[in-house]
């Protein structure tokens, strides 16, 4: 059967799903998620079946104001106080020690769990209205780039959940930052957004960023973090990243034949092959909106390889996190022809 398309104005039939135990993708700032009662083992499990998602892969928990983290989580560090004043509602998770509210299929067995009040009005409402937290991982099959609409949704999960909640593009586009609050550090686990350097300065405390943000964790690892494990983001096409400058990177891909090329908006009027820009060289905001978007469009070039160009210095960490994943970690690094 297919699934059902309700529009933002439907709220109540949204809510009306959950409480009977089936997933919905809902609108997100950041991106499109599969949301489920976050107290119903069964609901939660839907999830992890509709994406192939690996059951080892935590789920983050969503809520609607900040009374809702003190029913969850065992502690609320004073630094965690004044990170969810200045960044909640929005996209920044914490992670927490969690009480036995939290049922283990969500934390993939972990004692902590990740929490994050979105700002999105939509998907507040329907927690409120619930009553309860969502469990709400991005709305795609697993290791396929994020949805940031809700066709995107729909050309991965048709038939496999009940419904989609029909909304805004997303306005950020990638997922939220994560970071680790169960220890006397900060820990920064996934990049997004708000930045190492927001969050040090909301605090008054350096953020140590996790090694696995830029390198691969080991398939037996255990990680408290989505994003952080498994190939991520990825289209069909074989996906390399090329770190130059535009020159070389211009010559080089001019050399090629069969292929896609995605590049910086500065890039385009000079590429021969099929290309396609995810965002001016210097734009976070602009990058961030594109990239998954632009990531699903490469498949429709059939092309055997697309070559993606990342700067020579000074690259976002978020940007940088996500196409590290799409691409396997394939990096060329200031090639020659």
């Amino acid at each position: 059967m297919d699934t059902l398309i309700l529009n933002e104005n439907q709220i109540d039939e949204t809510v009306d799903l959950l409480k009977k135990g089936e997933i919905v993708a809902i609108p997100t700032e950041t991106v499109y998620g599969i949301a489920a009662d976050a107290f119903n083992i069964t609901a939660v499990e839907k999830i992890f079946k509709a994406k192939g998602r690996p059951n080892d892969n935590p789920l983050i928990v969503h809520i609607a104001n900040m009374e809702d983290l003190f029913s969850l989580v065992t502690h609320v560090p004073k630094k965690a106080k004044i990170l969810a004043e200045k960044f909640w509602p929005g996209p920044l998770t914490m992670i927490f020690h969690k009480n036995k509210l939290i049922p283990y299929i969500v934390t993939a067995g972990l004692d902590y769990v990740a929490i994050r009040l979105p700002y999105c009005d939509v998907a507040r409402k329907i927690i409120s209205k619930l009553g309860r937290p969502l469990a709400a991982p991005s709305a795609n099959l697993s290791g396929k780039p994020s949805p940031t609409n809700y066709k995107h949704v729909l050309n991965d999960l048709n038939g496999k959940i009940s419904a989609i909640l029909k909304g805004d593009k997303c306005s950020i586009g990638i997922e939220s930052t994560v970071i680790d609050l169960t220890s006397d550090n900060v820990i920064l686990l996934r990049p997004g957004k708000i930045t190492p350097n927001d969050i040090s300065k909301a605090i008054n405390e350096d953020v140590i960023i996790d090694e696995h943000v830029n390198h691969m964790v080991s398939t037996d690892g255990k990680v408290c973090s989505p994003g952080i494990k498994y190939k991520h983001y990825s289209p069909n096409t074989k996906l390399v990243l090329v770190r130059s400058s535009q020159k070389d990177f211009i010559r080089f891909v001019n050399s090629k034949t069969n292929c896609v090329v995605v590049c910086f908006e500065e890039d385009l009027e000079f590429i021969q092959l099929p290309a396609i820009s995810y965002g001016k060289k210097f734009s976070f905001d602009d990058q961030s909106r594109r990239l998954f978007s632009v990531l699903r469009e490469i498949d429709l070039y059939n092309a055997k390889l697309a070559y993606i160009r990342i700067a020579e210095k000074d690259i976002n960490l978020a940007i940088f996190n996500r196409l590290l994943r799409a691409a396997e970690f394939q990096i060329i690094d200031n090639p020659q022809i």
